[in-house]
């Protein structure tokens, strides 16, 4: 009789060789599936990375106005113009819709596209389809004061009738552009946010969609406009670099606006608050006078009828602008729109109105463009009316 003995440390052996070669064969099939499905998961995300986005260009060019010349500030004729062209421009032979953008006070066409953010934005709103494509001009509207307001002065200059009787058709001479009001928009911030809100006032045969972000002068505030300067510094100073403190000098170019005197040096222009027997009074007339032409609530009756007839009309206001008369004259603009039947959309946003427009996720790119996209015929074959 044969016995077969088998001890307790080669029993364990085997134990362990058989469990070390199962644990070795479950560990392979593991990493076999695992590589399967990871070649699967590397091709799929693949497939959704998104495309390079392709890049507009920036090109500068410079308008010698005629219209701007013999101005009592010394406006420069020779005006810097930077015009934005989508992707799509230079390799085809199509036209594009105009968004003409206007920037604020002590700030320039430069300015504008110096960060290239805009640019960025412009570039990743074409390739998402958020807006077609465009062209974007910013001229300067800059002066040797704190800049212009958007007017047409017999001091400062006829600014808009520099935009729409030069600019408008420089841009369209220069570039292929589609000569209809359809396909023209109007832009811009703060002080630039008002001159798109004047233009869309005064020219709607020239331009159809309008969106500003945080338009100032829509209206007075709570506060009256002559209780924030020094009044006596103002009339004792005799150049615009003594004037340096807080609202002095943009008061002084409102004012070189909209009450001109063009024999009245040093500024060239009245008041609202004269100086009598030595102290400063509220001018009456004067007071009346630029309400009536700088704030844009005060035509609003006499231009209903010309904004009824633009496409779009759209504007934004920060929650938490310093000055309150901003927010305040905004909702209360707004309102008069909606008594008069104006068709516009209007929105309070939290935050401030300096650091939110042109970020990845800002005003511009998530209202603004949207915007556009809903009212700006960017295509040809979009136009129903003759051109303009």
């Amino acid at each position: 009789m044969n016995i077969n003995i088998i001890c307790p440390s080669a029993g364990r052996q085997l134990h362990s060789m058989y469990m070390y070669f199962t644990m070795a064969a479950l560990l392979i099939s593991s990493i076999s599936v695992a590589y399967a499905q990871g070649k699967k998961v590397t091709k799929a995300n693949s497939a959704n990375q998104p495309k390079s986005i392709s890049t507009g260009k920036v090109v500068t060019e410079t308008l010698v106005s005629n219209i701007l010349r013999n101005t009592r500030t010394g406006v420069d004729i020779n005006r810097t113009v930077k015009i934005y062209l989508p992707p799509g421009y230079e390799r085809s032979e199509k036209s594009y819709a105009v968004v003409y953008y206007f920037h604020s006070i002590n700030s320039s066409a430069q300015k504008v596209f110096e960060s290239g953010a805009l640019q960025t934005l412009l570039d990743r709103a074409f390739a998402a389809n958020v807006v077609g494509e465009f062209i974007l001009v910013a001229a300067d509207y800059g002066s040797a004061t704190s800049g212009i307001w958007y007017e047409n002065s017999a001091v400062t200059g006829r600014w808009l009738d520099f935009t729409v009787d030069e600019l408008v058709p420089f841009i369209d001479a220069h570039f292929r552009t589609i000569k209809n009001r359809d396909s023209r928009a109007l832009t811009g911030d703060f002080v630039g946010g008002r001159g798109a809100l004047v233009l869309s006032m005064l020219y709607p045969d020239v331009f159809s969609v309008v969106y500003a972000m945080h338009p100032v002068a829509t209206g007075t505030g709570p506060i009256p406009m002559v209780s924030k300067v020094d009044w006596k510094k103002i009339h004792a100073a005799k150049s615009f670099n003594e004037l340096s403190e807080g609202f002095a000098r943009p008061y002084v170019s409102i004012m070189q606006a909209f009450l001109p005197n063009p024999d009245r040096p040093p500024f060239y222009c009245d008041f609202m608050v004269e100086m009598e027997n030595g102290e400063p009074k509220l001018n009456v007339a004067n007071y009346a006078k630029l309400k009536d032409d700088f704030l844009l609530d005060q035509k609003l009756k006499e231009r209903a009828g010309n904004l009824r007839k633009m496409r779009g009309i759209g504007f934004d206001w920060a929650r938490y602008d310093s000055n309150y008369d901003h927010v305040f004259a905004n909702q209360q603009f707004t309102l008069k729109l909606d008594e008069l039947g104006v068709e516009h959309e209007a929105e309070e946003y939290r935050g401030d109105p300096w650091s939110t427009n042109f970020t990845d996720h800002g005003r511009f790119y998530t209202r603004a463009l949207p915007f556009f996209s809903r009212y700006l015929v960017v295509s040809d074959s979009q136009n129903t009316v003759g051109s303009n």
